[in-house]
């Protein structure tokens, strides 16, 4: 039997039925491939010039959680944490040519970390999360569940990428490769920040955000049949829009919303180049 059917057939059934033993080898053998990066929870369509969810990769991650058993992992009285047996944290290799900085980073097991990747303390990394290669994920910042995260990426400090673990059929939040994450940036549930895009400090999109484009004259929304998605080389500020009901209007009210304002050029690549000089 095909891992894939291993991992449906075992999600199906009700953790009283599940043979423990036999799925805790299959959920082994399966974040062995999430750490090569052999499989993944959203993988482009060149073709399409976009994303596919694959399905039975978040059920895996899923079946981890059902069939772990709470384990102390305790090491001496500095070091203590209680997690699903089944979720281990990520074992590094200097072979792996990732740049880890000690202080109270955590990468759970069954996460892709591409070679040349540098991680500053302290951030988080997610089970089922593509971390391309040499990308910066720098202090305070966290990378969720399933989140893809492309090449030569900069996560700033405390910036939030949301996963996206469930629904199961809902794609995670795309990090395309070269793009700049400013501080205090959040972007969840689902959006896809394409190529070279710079999203500028305290920027906060949701799959629910509407984005104004200044440059395009377009809003950019998500659908029923697609998720929020940034074109290439936008930069993105957050801004504001007048609330327009009467009330709103007599007390000067505005509603936050992220803007484009422009599209990348050679000044905008020239300060995306700080983070050259920190590797």
């Amino acid at each position: 039997m095909e891992l894939i059917e291993k991992i449906e057939a075992f999600f199906s059934q009700s953790v009283d039925q599940i043979n423990r033993t036999e799925a805790c080898k299959v959920f082994r053998e399966f974040k062995e491939l999430l750490n090569e990066g052999k499989i993944r929870a959203a993988e482009p369509e060149p073709e399409n010039n976009s994303w596919k969810v694959n399905q039975w990769v978040k059920k895996g991650i899923l079946l981890g959680f059902k069939i772990g058993l709470l384990t102390e992992y305790t090491q001496d009285e500095l070091f203590q944490y209680f997690d699903k047996h089944t979720m281990k944290l990520h074992e590094f290799s200097l072979s792996d040519n990732v740049r880890i900085v000690p202080g109270g980073t955590s990468v759970r097991d069954g996460s892709y970390i591409g070679k040349g990747v540098v991680i500053m303390p302290p951030a988080y990394v997610n089970i089922g999360a593509y971390v391309g290669e040499d990308t910066m994920i720098d202090s305070h910042a966290l990378i969720g569940s399933c989140a893809q995260i492309g090449k030569k990426v900069h996560i700033s400090a405390a910036a939030q990428i949301g996963g996206v673990l469930e629904p199961i059929g809902s794609l995670p939040v795309i990090i395309e490769d070269e793009v700049l994450i400013g501080g205090n940036c959040g972007i969840y549930e689902g959006t896809i920040i394409k190529r070279q895009c710079v999203i500028a400090s305290g920027v906060i999109i949701t799959g629910s955000t509407p984005v104004y484009d200044l440059v395009e004259r377009k809003i950019y929304r998500r659908t029923e049949t697609q998720p929020l998605i940034i074109p290439e080389n936008a930069v993105v500020v957050s801004g504001a829009r007048p609330v327009k009901n009467e009330w709103g209007q007599l007390n000067n009210i505005s509603i936050y919303t992220p803007i484009i304002i422009k599209y990348r050029d050679e000044k905008t690549d020239l300060s995306a180049m700080l983070e050259e000089m920190l590797r």
